[in-house]
């Protein structure tokens, strides 16, 4: 007897489950379904799973195409599982190409290809709540966007709009999508939302439009160059009943919510001082972050991190702003900017750099002691509370999977879902970070 072998989560069962299900039971003469536990998928960053695990195992097992169910419950057990079964041939989607040839020396492992069209009529299905997100844009956080998207449940991402015909095939073909449109218009009609991912200069213009259509938008930081046409995007959101989020992903994640409001419970006592650094080399000057056309520099690809740190703690007020910055010979664009903000009682300095290297911590200084997030402090997950007293310090861990770019994807979801704008980023906070970066303030 030929045994095979297939897991996930199976969440809103669908068609693209059912096909997968059906090719693996192709595959042998007896099925067996690993489902992930709720453990397991909080312990692996898989967000938003809409059905407890006995609704899950039950969709599976109504299908009549699982001989054997169990239950995945922990790293590692896919290798304990194939032994104990005696399993001849792994499964799974073709959207994890590579990551399961870890399984190899012990039995065969066939990846395949995820069903592409899981289903206009389907997917927007309000009982399903699954969400189609389409990408605007092909570049490297694009790519990155798409190996998140599989943490989070209740999305689905099959299209893709790009300006070079051959760049957006290129990276259809690797991701399974089903589609990809270099007219904006069409590729707006089959989606239900956009993340945009373009160069900085470009994100105004696509998501008027995509607002004008109809569609959510969730745009890569920073929003605009420009805090007018910022704050012009959200009142059309607001105006038309759509939701549009800042995607600087560091506002989405546990640890940082957690640290915002213990810095601001009083613990350290009155904040006076918020220091932030965010700094990466970036020594290929052909790079679009060397590009000043495109909104290039280090202020303008980092600052958003720092200062929406001090937005949370300081306010969107402060009464001066003094910015220093270096710039490339070369390109013109700055490679180190310092932004020095002082309010009433308190001062705050947001460091950022392409071309000059700094200790990327995050110092929250207060009246009774001091908060310190290591770097990289923009990728939280770990901080400490210092007192005058050593023996009193705390320290906080909370979890951060992967890149971080799932957890404003289910927040976008949640705030869709819910009609709810996201406290996670204000407007005022965006609008804030706009001022700085067009000279406002």
């Amino acid at each position: 007897m030929k045994k095979v072998i297939t897991y996930g989560t199976f969440d809103l069962l669908h068609k693209g489950h059912l096909n997968i299900l059906k090719k693996a039971k192709e595959l042998g003469d007896y099925l067996v379904v690993g489902i992930t536990s709720e453990n397991y998928d909080i312990s692996r960053g898989k967000l938003n799973v809409s059905q407890s695990l006995i609704e899950r195992i039950e969709n599976v097992k109504s299908t009549g195409l699982a001989d054997l169910i169990i239950v995945e419950d922990y790293v590692g057990q896919k290798i304990h599982d194939i032994e104990k079964y005696n399993i001849d041939t792994f499964v799974i989607g073709s959207d994890w190409d590579g990551e399961f040839d870890y399984l190899k020396p012990y039995c065969n492992v066939v990846y395949i290809e995820r069903t592409k069209g899981v289903s206009s009529t389907e997917l927007r299905n309000k009982n399903n709540k699954i969400l189609n997100i389409g990408i605007v844009g092909n570049g490297r956080i694009a790519k990155r966007f798409m190996l998140e998207s599989r943490y989070v449940s209740g999305i689905t991402v099959n299209h893709i709009f790009g300006r070079n015909p051959e760049f957006i095939k290129d990276f259809a073909s690797q991701y399974n999508l089903d589609d990809y449109y270099t007219d904006y218009d069409e590729f707006l009609s089959n989606v239900d939302a956009v993340y945009i991912a373009l160069p900085h200069t470009l994100h105004y213009e696509y998501a008027k439009k995509a607002l004008s259509k109809g569609k959510h938008v969730l745009c890569e930081k920073p929003m605009t160059l420009d805090h007018n046409q910022t704050a012009e995007l959200y009142d059309i959101a607001e105006d038309k009943g759509l939701i549009i989020q800042e995607g600087i992903k560091t506002a989405y994640c546990p640890c940082f919510e957690k640290l915002v409001s213990i810095a601001k419970s009083g613990i350290i006592g009155d904040i006076k001082d918020v220091s932030a650094t965010f700094t990466k080399l970036v020594e290929d000057k052909s790079l679009r972050e060397y590009n000043k056309s495109l909104g290039g520099g280090s202020l303008n690809e980092l600052g958003s991190y720092p200062l929406l740190i001090i937005a949370k703690l300081l306010g969107t007020n402060p009464y001066s702003v003094e910015h220093i910055a270096y710039n490339d010979e070369e390109t013109d664009v700055d490679i180190y900017s310092k932004i020095i903000l002082k309010y009433p009682s308190a001062v705050a300095s947001a460091n950022v750099g392409i071309g000059v290297k700094k200790d990327g911590c995050c110092i929250i200084s207060g009246t009774k002691g001091y908060i310190y997030v290591p770097a990289p402090w923009w990728k939280t997950e770990y901080f400490e509370i210092r007192f005058e007293d050593l023996n009193k310090t705390k320290k906080v861990f909370t979890s951060f999977e992967g890149d971080g770019l799932r957890y404003e994807i289910a927040d976008f979801l949640r705030a869709v879902n819910s009609c709810t704008k996201t406290y996670k980023i204000k407007k005022e906070e965006s609008v804030f970070i706009g001022k700085i970066l067009d000279g406002t303030i």
